[in-house]
């Protein structure tokens, strides 16, 4: 004999289920997005390759939006590779105060040098200090740049305009592909 469900439990197990394929379409999307980013990323500026070629890891950020009027804010959602592989989703967030007025969109790329700058991130309390420092991704950018303390960063302006002398610092999450949610 087959148990036969009762509606309201068949109603959260088909909700599960839908939120499972969904998420995994998300997922999808964005390593779609964040593949889409590395290859402009390389275009802009081919000498980038030795940092995608030689990197521990990297977590690509295809949209972090920020906004800002004294305090600002950013974030986004983005993709951790390992050998060139994508292996989870990764989430930031930006805080900010100081002289700042407006908002823009930009893509980021992180560097981890070596392996256990790429595991301090993968543990999901990885922060980057106000002194870190970016480079802004054009033309030759990536032939002088260097690793800082185990990461280098490259950021590329979309569009909107911010004005800002600013301290603040970032902060990123950390979940595997395939994870459980918590």
């Amino acid at each position: 004999m087959v148990p036969r469900m009762r509606p309201s439990k068949l109603l959260v197990a088909v909700a599960a289920l839908v939120a499972t394929v969904a998420l995994a379409a998300d997922d999808k999307a964005l390593v779609s997005e964040a593949t889409a980013t590395v290859a402009t990323f390389k275009k802009t500026d081919p000498k980038i390759e030795k940092f995608f070629s030689s990197a521990a890891g990297y977590a690509v950020f295809p949209t972090i939006a920020k906004g800002a009027v004294v305090v600002g804010g950013a974030g986004g959602d983005g993709v951790l590779f390992e050998g060139g592989k994508p292996v989870g989703k990764s989430s930031m967030g930006q805080a900010s105060i100081g002289f700042q007025l407006g908002g823009q969109t930009y893509s980021e790329v992180v560097f981890f040098e070596t392996p256990s700058s790429l595991s301090d991130f993968k543990k999901g309390n990885f922060a980057l200090a106000a002194q870190a420092s970016a480079v802004a991704l054009s033309a030759g950018a990536a032939a002088n740049a260097k690793y800082e303390k185990g990461v280098a960063i490259f950021t590329a302006t979309k569009g909107g305009l911010m004005y800002e002398a600013s301290v603040g610092g970032q902060k990123f999450g950390y979940e595997p592909f395939g994870a459980a949610k918590k």
